[in-house]
């Protein structure tokens, strides 16, 4: 079989609900839905989309992401640091030790990519 070597993200609807590994509700009740939409042939990189409405997420990484945020705001505080805002347009990376909130302050999208272990 072919493998495409391009591939274009199309439409969320088929984003599964719930809260990802990790990610706890500490403030409000946000909700978020995540859709990979990719995955290499050796499972190390996966990319797709996630959507979250407001509300505060206590959040443990153990891989790494490169985010690109398409809609809404974020204040990410890693623990013992510095709060970061993003919104729409902005792109940044979440090493894989971080800890800290995520408090999202309008519904958000985002593409995100992650390299397993």
């Amino acid at each position: 079989m072919t493998r495409s070597t391009i591939l274009k993200f199309g439409a969320v609807e088929n984003a599964e609900p719930g809260d990802l590994a990790g990610w706890v509700v500490v403030e409000g009740k946000p909700t978020m839905k995540t859709v990979v939409q990719h995955t290499t042939e050796d499972g190390k990189v996966l990319s797709g989309t996630w959507q979250a409405t407001p509300g505060t997420y206590y959040a443990t990484y153990t891989d790494y992401e490169f985010v690109h945020m398409i809609a809404g705001r974020i204040i990410i505080t890693p623990d013992g640091g510095t709060p970061v805002e993003v919104g729409p347009g902005d792109a940044f990376v979440v090493e894989a030790d971080f800890k800290g909130t995520w408090k999202i302050i309008e519904p958000v999208t985002k593409h995100f990519v992650v390299r397993v272990g």
